[in-house]
C-alpha cells in the first residue's frame, strides 16, 4: 500500500462528497485506501459515505474526540508507506496526491511533504509555518506582523513575505494536506491527543524535527481549501477561538516551558481584552446611529470568551 488518506469529518457531509470524488477521480497510479473518520456528525455525514462510497473504511465516532484523536484512530489502521492528512474541506486536483508521494520517495529525509493550497483561483493560501516563539506573540497580540508583513522579523512565523510558490524546508507543514512518511510516525509516535484542535501539527513536525527529520513544502502538487477552511471554524467560532489559544499555551508549556508559557499568556490577555474593549465600543457607536451590530457582538463575545480562558481559565460550554 503507497498511501492511506485520512479524512476526519464534522458536520461537512457536502465537502466530504466533493472532497472523496476528488481523491477518487485524480487518484489513479498507485495503491491507496481512503479512510474517514467522523467526529459524531449529525448531518447524515456517515450514512453518505457507507451508501455512495462504500470502498471507504469509514470510523464512526459517538462523540467529537478532536482533531488529533480522531486522525489517530486513522492512522492506528493505516497500511500505506505513507499516512496523508486530508481536510474534508479540500478538493483534490492535479494529481496531487500521487505527485507528492513521488516527491516524497526522492526525498527520504523528509518526515513530512506539504503541497500548494489555493482557496480560489486567484489566492494561494499561506500554509505552512515557523515555530511559534514568545516574540511571534507579541508581534501578532498587538498586530505587529499584519502592519509590516514583509519583514523578517515581525512576519517571522507565518513567513508572511513568502508567495508559496517555491520549494523550501519549513518547521511546520499544515495539517489541511501533510503527507507523513510511516518511518517517521514509527519513530516519535502518533498526534499528541492533548490538542483537541490547533497546535496538533506543530507539536508533530516539532517533534520530528528534533528526531532528525525534515518538514517540506512542494508547490509541484495542489488542492484546494474550500471557502479558506472557515465553514468548519464558523459553526462554533467563540469555541474554536479559545481552542486556538488553549492549544497554543498547551504547546509552550509543552515545549519551552512554563515560564515561556506564563509570558505568551500574559501578552495575550492584555491584547484579548484590549480588542475586546475596542469591539465593544464599536458596538456602542454603531447603535448610536441605529445600525446593525449583530457582526460586531459576535466579534466581543469571540474576545472575551478568549480572553476568560487566558486570564482564569475558563472555557465556553
Amino acid at each position: 500500500m503507497d498511501v492511506s488518506i485520512v479524512i476526519v469529518n464534522w458536520n461537512a457531509k457536502e465537502l466530504l462528497r466533493d472532497c472523496l470524488n476528488s481523491v477518487c477521480e485524480q487518484t489513479l497510479d498507485i495503491d491507496y485506501e481512503i479512510l474517514v473518520i467522523d467526529n459524531a456528525s449529525t448531518d447524515g455525514s456517515s450514512e453518505m459515505v457507507r451508501n455512495d462510497f462504500q470502498q471507504v473504511i469509514l470510523i464512526e465516532n459517538t462523540e467529537n474526540r478532536g482533531f488529533a484523536a480522531a486522525n489517530n484512530q486513522g492512522i492506528a489502521q493505516a497500511a500505506g508507506r505513507y499516512v496523508l492528512l486530508l481536510n474534508s474541506d479540500t478538493i483534490v486536483c492535479d494529481r496531487a496526491i500521487e505527485k507528492t508521494a513521488e516527491y516524497a520517495d526522492e526525498h527520504p529525509d523528509a518526515a513530512v511533504v506539504g503541497c500548494q493550497v489555493w482557496e480560489d483561483s486567484d489566492t494561494i493560501q499561506l500554509t505552512c509555518f515557523r515555530f511559534p516563539s514568545v516574540a511571534d506573540v507579541a508581534w501578532s497580540a498587538f498586530g505587529l506582523a499584519r502592519l509590516f508583513p514583509n519583514n523578517r522579523t515581525l512576519g517571522r512565523q507565518h513567513m508572511l513575505w513568502w508567495r508559496r510558490d517555491s520549494e523550501r524546508e519549513v518547521d511546520v507543514v499544515s495539517g489541511m494536506f501533510m503527507m507523513v512518511r510511516r518511518a517517521a510516525i514509527a519513530e516519535v509516535g502518533p498526534m499528541d491527543e492533548d490538542y483537541f484542535l490547533y497546535f496538533e501539527e506543530t507539536d508533530w513536525c516539532y517533534r520530528l524535527a528534533r528526531a532528525g527529520w525534515k518538514m517540506l513544502f512542494w508547490p509541484g502538487a495542489r488542492i484546494i481549501h474550500c471557502h479558506g477552511g472557515s465553514n468548519s471554524s464558523n459553526k462554533a467560532a467563540a469555541r474554536m477561538f479559545v481552542q486556538f489559544q488553549k492549544s497554543l499555551c498547551i504547546f509552550f508549556k509543552k515545549h519551552y516551558g512554563l515560564l515561556s508559557c506564563t509570558l505568551a499568556r500574559g501578552l495575550l490577555v492584555v491584547s484579548l481584552g484590549s480588542r475586546c474593549c475596542l469591539w465593544a465600543a464599536k458596538v456602542l457607536l454603531r447603535k448610536v446611529s441605529d445600525r446593525d451590530v449583530n457582526s460586531e457582538k459576535a466579534q466581543v463575545g469571540n474576545y472575551w470568551a478568549a480572553f476568560r480562558f487566558c486570564a482564569f481559565g475558563s472555557e465556553p460550554k
